[in-house]
């Protein structure tokens, strides 16, 4: 059975967080500690064989998914557990390093199996994003699943104080002071505002890990977007156009990107996007977010309002969605667009900055930027 575990690693407490530098001397660490296993030995000389594994840091840590096939799903988290404690031991950089928590799940195509052959009234979703949402939305801090009778309201409020970048006018709450005769009719409560705010950490979280599982299924596959014969969560949803050329190393670098801009968000670090990949992972944020909020009853006219200002302050433009327009089919690589206050578009400029003040993740941005540095 394979079983893809997710892993999250933190520095020691009371470290300085980790600046961009550092962040990618730890992914070369780690990707290079995995890199050189090809098999775990379990109990009583049991082999968990070792598929591939994801790395992703961020300034407190890093998440890594590793897959593995093995027997049980518990010999499948035990191993990888120790196996995450024995490569940042080895690593006298890392050794101060600790393994927060791991969470094993069922590979992609097998729980997707496994679902669609329920039936009756019971049965899950049949939408694989209102299923995901039922299931992993998070209580409080615990990992706990939403069952019946979560207050699932007061668990997308809880998460709002995650998102530090923003505060309650991101979301259209005006200050009663400052206020002219009719604003009240445009106003979004603060209580509609948290929620907004909270619905967009869960979102944060759910993108990332089913982006992980397209990542892995691209990689199992040694495919793209449009030739992927297994299901896949979010990459099928970026522009059609290009859909050949989303491969395993583009999905690596749109992952990258994901993580890179929410953590800026939730660190409060974050003053504006940084480059294409990041407005239409942005896209994608929103609509999970929509998700998370309809599932459970929650989105209504000043939730989506909420959410709208919140768009429309973080986007600059909304050039990204000629992407999406077959009309405009070939604007993206005209040369004259550019005289026309439009930013590149083609595939090969997604992760190049839109200029030397925005910041796109080093793993993912393009060679050309970092030719360009080093001259």
């Amino acid at each position: 059975m394979t079983y893809a575990v997710t892993v999250e690693t933190c520095i020691p407490d009371g470290a300085p967080e980790m600046d961009e530098l550092h962040r990618v001397g730890a992914a070369a660490l780690l990707e290079q500690g995995f890199d050189n296993v090809e098999a775990i030995e379990g109990p009583d000389g049991v082999e968990v064989d070792l598929l591939d594994t994801v790395v992703a840091v961020h300034p407190a840590g890093a998440i890594l998914k590793v897959f593995v096939d093995a027997p049980t799903l518990e010999l499948a988290e035990d191993a990888v557990g120790s196996l995450t404690r024995e490569v940042l031991e080895r690593s006298e950089l890392l050794a101060e390093w600790t393994v927060a928590s791991s969470e094993v799940k069922l590979h992609t195509d097998l729980a997707t199996e496994s679902l669609e052959a329920a039936e009756g009234p019971e049965a899950p979703p049949s939408d694989p994003q209102a299923r995901r949402a039922q299931h992993t939305v998070r209580t409080g801090d615990t990992h706990e699943p939403v069952s019946d009778t979560t207050d699932h309201e007061a668990v997308v409020r809880h998460m709002a104080t995650r998102l530090r970048a923003f505060v309650p006018a991101s979301f259209g709450v005006l200050d009663p002071e400052e206020m002219e005769d009719g604003d009240e009719a445009f106003s979004v409560s603060a209580e509609t505002a948290e929620l907004a705010a909270g619905a967009l950490v869960c979102a944060s979280e759910m993108l990332i890990d089913e982006l992980f599982e397209d990542v892995q299924a691209l990689a199992e596959g040694e495919t793209n977007v449009a030739d992927c014969q297994k299901p896949l969560w979010h990459l099928d949803q970026l522009p059609p156009r290009y859909a050949l050329r989303y491969d395993v190393l583009f999905a690596r670098r749109f992952l990258v990107t994901v993580i890179a801009l929410t953590t800026r968000f939730t660190d409060g670090s974050f003053q504006q996007l940084g480059c294409v990949a990041e407005e239409l992972a942005l896209k994608l944020l929103m609509e999970q977010a929509r998700g998370t909020l309809e599932l459970f009853g929650l989105l209504d006219e000043e939730s989506s309002a909420a959410l709208d200002s919140f768009a429309h302050g973080v986007y600059e433009d909304m050039d990204f969605e000629w992407l999406y327009d077959d009309s405009k089919d070939g604007i993206d690589e005209d040369p004259a667009a550019e005289s026309l206050g439009i930013a590149p578009m083609a595939l090969g400029s997604w992760f190049t900055p839109f200029n030397d003040g925005r910041y796109v993740h080093p793993y993912a941005v393009d060679e050309s930027v970092d030719a360009r540095s080093d001259a």
